[in-house]
């Protein structure tokens, strides 16, 4: 059987999709205090206190979880809404590195961590609200050290910057008129040998500069 040319085959279509009931674009910051982080230990060599010269860290997002909603009734534009407000449980990892004197980067551990933040949704019983991190990033704004035998230890207070895409969806079934996809064009994939060309010239300043445009 001949298949037949799609061009122009437009056509009433029942496709599988996900309506998007609320979407918005949050940023969230965290504290996270960290108490009797030891200095590692580099080629053998126990670090100290006055071997490092700063702290850095990196923050890795895990999974989340919503926790519960809750319906509240709120007035937008004179018309009474109902809406959720959304308790989401989000779990972190943060990374802290130091910098020692000499300039080298040492990782001294990986620390878990589990926040909880509530935002504001169209999102009643049986929406799936997703959290998708759009940037992440954190860094040191405490940073104390001990001497303690045999080692050291430090106390580390970081911050932790979420830009975020939070989103409630529902699978639905639509009926709508459209056209069919075409295919692409095969690309040539046969190299073809470039036309010889000048590289550009500079006509303005040479040759027909002149001691009078100067």
């Amino acid at each position: 059987m001949q298949a037949k040319n799609l061009k122009g085959g437009q056509e009433l279509l029942c496709i599988n999709t996900e309506k998007v009931y609320d979407w918005i674009i949050n940023e969230a910051t965290f504290d996270l205090t960290l108490d009797d982080v030891d200095l590692p230990v580099v080629n053998g060599v126990q670090l100290l206190c006055d071997d490092i010269d700063s702290v850095t860290c990196e923050v890795e997002p895990g999974d989340s979880e919503i926790l519960n909603r809750v319906d509240r009734e709120f007035v937008i534009n004179g018309t009474q809404i109902t809406l959720q407000t959304v308790t989401i449980q989000k779990t972190f990892e943060v990374t802290v590195f130091v910098v020692t004197t000499t300039g080298q980067t040492v990782e001294a551990g990986t620390f878990p961590f589990t926040r909880c933040e509530q935002v504001v949704l169209c999102a009643p019983e049986g929406t799936t609200v997703t959290v998708d991190y759009t940037d992440v990033d954190c860094f040191v704004c405490l940073f104390n050290c001990e001497d303690v035998t045999p080692g050291a230890v430090m106390e580390l207070g970081i911050t932790v910057r979420l830009c975020q895409s939070i989103q409630s969806t529902f699978p639905v079934t639509l009926e709508l008129v459209a056209d069919f996809c075409q295919p692409r064009d095969i690309l040539d994939f046969i190299p073809v040998c470039p036309t010889p060309a000048m590289p550009p010239q500079c006509p303005v300043l040479f040759p027909n500069n002149s001691d009078d445009d100067l």
